[in-house]
């Protein structure tokens, strides 16, 4: 049976209003731990690369408080957390194909497509980031590698940041918690209202923002049209395989 992108939600729908204010609860600790926190934290922090230190910690903070956010709107919503819950609220049920109603099998190919395309992106130009505060930059650099040499702690810091980034804290927050909840304020075009609060949420990171409007299509629209918030967090997860596994190098040495 064939079905459309747009569905009947099955999720009790947000207004424009909340959309804003859930994406607020996001976005402004981030930028406030990452301008504010962090530095004041790292000027208290001895040793070298304090403040890359002091931002891992930082923004781990704010990104596992995204997902007690999401925790917490989901159990005011449906009185519980279980894991049925969950799949059910956050769209993490299989991908389901618009077109033929299958659910999961060979469905699950689509995903290539999006995770090319997240590729390619990678190499579009993109504004200089703030030396200071790009963990990307800092983490292939020497005094990264610093860091992370012989370090088994630190690695499980930076593994747990980046498993919140991906999985747990933005792509749960904005793929499987606001993403189905848009539908009655922003119609057809949820997908990409959804996409231009992801590149505004990056107020830690602003020069990433042009780059994060890309993960419009290969992270909100994908996520929409298969009505599975796992199509994002496959494509967003991509990224942090590669960075772990360079970490993990770094720190055997």
């Amino acid at each position: 049976m064939s079905r459309s992108v747009l569905d009947p939600p099955a999720v009790d729908q947000y207004g424009w209003r909340r959309v804003l204010g859930v994406w607020a609860a996001a976005a402004l600790p981030m930028g406030l731990l990452a301008w504010v926190v962090a530095p004041l934290l790292a000027d208290r922090l001895d040793g070298p690369s304090a403040l890359p230190r002091a931002l891992i910690v930082a923004l781990t903070v704010g990104l596992a408080w995204q997902m007690v956010l999401v925790l917490l709107l989901v159990h005011r919503e449906r009185g519980s957390v279980r894991w049925s819950v969950l799949r059910a609220a956050l769209w993490l049920g299989p991908p389901r194909s618009p077109r033929t109603g299958r659910v999961g099998g060979r469905v699950w190919w689509m995903v290539l497509p999006f995770l090319l395309l997240s590729a390619l992106a990678q190499e579009l130009p993109s504004p200089p980031a703030v030396e200071s505060h790009d963990l990307g930059s800092f983490l292939g650099s020497d005094a990264g590698g610093d860091l992370l040499a012989g370090s088994w702690g630190w690695f499980a810091l930076l593994a747990v940041m980046l498993l919140l980034n991906t999985v747990f804290g933005e792509e749960l927050l904005f793929r499987g918690l606001l993403l189905p909840r848009m539908q009655a304020a922003f119609g057809r075009g949820d997908w990409a209202v959804n996409g231009l609060l992801f590149a505004a949420y990056h107020l830690h990171a602003p020069w990433a923002m042009p780059g994060a409007l890309v993960d419009m299509i290969t992270l909100s629209y994908a996520s929409r049209r298969y009505r599975s918030a796992w199509m994002g967090i496959i494509v967003h997860s991509a990224q942090t395989v590669v960075i772990l596994g360079i970490a993990l190098a770094v720190v055997l040495g």
